[in-house]
């Protein structure tokens, strides 16, 4: 395993997360344990859940990851060699089970934080990140972003971050990140970090061969400003390990079994998919690990998200650890992506 320093901490993280929004729905306990176990093996110190997994949201279901982990780490007693994460959601129509209202606020936050604290059954989470933006933005699938004049959200990052800082003074947590957030927002909280605000460490994206979109505008705020990025959903929902155009996925694969996940499934999407699998091919690589290694070799990017129903999948994309890419395969990665670009943003 290749290791490195999440910016603006002292945590050292492996240079690929564990991620983990399957179990409880996908895998049982038993298998999650089982990637838990095999993760740490291989060197993995870096865990990322939240409090709405497993996906998709369920009341039924809502909390389970967070207490399967929660149940490893009272039996494995290692909770100071690992750095876990979680993450508070935002407004949600779907997720009206989670609390009332699905906010922001300080109560908020405290009940979010107490209640996977109880789960993951610690003291403390080492990072802590705000799931989606309160405000209405493009995320999720949208490509453009839409203003609405009667939007009800009005300016509240330095309130927010103030709160934040409290629960990190109360040793509850000890740093801050946001996900699935665009430039404007990361732009907003870093504005107040300026004015005396604690600054968030890190930003949780998606990002992969067909949705490159942080690149255009993020990017260099990570790189001047010196912010982790930890890119999510690196396999494109699985698409990006081929299984979906050779009909090797099968009727529980999560595409196949959550049909609304139709981000990667575009015409478009599965045409760049095909042509960035014959790159693979051609050069006699996994396309999972090309994958993969295309993300690790970007300057901007800390630590991608990687997660698996199966220890075979989550054996292989841990040793793309080991996979480097030649400048050729990138030209001609690039060359797709230029022909292409980002169809399943």
């Amino acid at each position: 395993m290749k290791y490195t320093i999440l910016p603006n901490t002292d945590l050292k993280i492996s240079k690929l997360c564990l991620g983990t929004m399957t179990w409880g729905q996908q895998n049982t306990e038993v298998e999650a344990h089982e990637q838990l176990n095999f993760a740490i093996e291989k060197g993995v110190n870096f865990i990322d859940c939240a409090e709405m997994y497993p996906v998709p949201a369920n009341p039924k279901t809502q909390g389970r990851t967070e207490t399967y982990i929660g149940n490893w780490l009272a039996k494995k007693k290692n909770r100071e060699e690992l750095v876990i994460t979680s993450k508070i959601a935002g407004p949600s129509r779907s997720m009206d089970h989670i609390r009332q209202p699905l906010d922001f606020s300080k109560k908020s936050l405290e009940d979010a934080i107490d209640k996977s604290l109880k789960r993951l059954q610690t003291d403390y989470i080492d990072l802590y990140q705000l799931h989606w933006p309160e405000r209405n933005t493009n995320y999720f699938g949208q490509r453009d972003y839409t203003h609405k004049e009667d939007e009800a959200w009005s300016d509240n990052f330095a309130e927010v971050l103030n709160d934040l800082e409290g629960f990190v003074k109360a040793g509850k947590i000890r740093h801050i990140g946001l996900s699935n957030e665009t430039p404007f927002g990361v732009m907003r909280c870093l504005e107040e970090s300026r004015k005396g605000k604690l600054k968030i460490v890190s930003v949780q994206n998606p990002y992969n061969l067909v949705n490159r979109k942080d690149e255009i505008g993020l990017s260099e705020i990570l790189h001047r400003e010196n912010i982790g990025y930890l890119p999510y959903s690196p396999l494109g929902f699985g698409t990006l390990t081929g299984k979906y155009l050779n009909g090797k996925a099968d009727e529980n694969s999560r595409i196949n079994q959550f049909k609304q996940y139709t981000r990667y499934s575009s015409k478009p999407a599965l045409e760049a998919t095909e042509k960035y699998f014959e790159i693979a091919k051609r050069h006699n690589l996994s396309f999972a690990q090309m994958s993969l290694a295309f993300i690790l070799q970007k300057k901007f990017v800390t630590a991608p998200i990687i997660g698996a129903t199966s220890i075979e999948q989550l054996s292989e994309n841990i040793e793309s650890i080991n996979v480097s890419l030649s400048k050729e395969i990138l030209k001609e990665i690039d060359a797709v992506h230029n022909q292409i670009p980002n169809p399943a943003p």
